[in-house]
């Protein structure tokens, strides 16, 4: 299979588990708009998903490096929660949960959906 275009392959890179789990969670300011506070625990919302996936895997809790900011510690937090949680038994509730905690972590109101 020949890709032509970057994008492409920057999305096909994306879409791998293997991306995922190397991904950063991001850093998220006080200062920060709602709109980017609610990209940023979309993003989150998709660690959560992974994370429930691997668990049900077997595989290891994968956790961010830790640099201070608020990003990788909720990301973290929301991650570990997975783990612990035997409540959270579907993608659904796992997506469902970090997107909420999340949310409630950065002070911002879900989106409707």
């Amino acid at each position: 299979m020949k890709i032509s275009h970057p994008l492409t392959l920057a999305a096909l890179l994306l879409a791998s588990s293997g991306a995922w789990a190397h991904a950063h969670a991001g850093q998220i300011a006080d200062d920060m708009p709602d709109v980017q506070k609610i990209r940023f625990c979309e993003r989150v919302r998709d660690f959560a998903l992974q994370a429930f996936h691997d668990r049900e895997r077997g595989r290891p809790m994968k956790q961010f490096t830790e640099d201070g900011s608020l990003g990788p510690r909720i990301t973290n937090a929301i991650v570990k929660r997975i783990y612990e949680e035997p409540s959270i038994s579907s993608p659904k509730k796992a997506e469902t949960f970090g997107r909420a905690s999340c949310n409630e972590m950065v002070g911002t109101k879900e989106m409707p959906q």
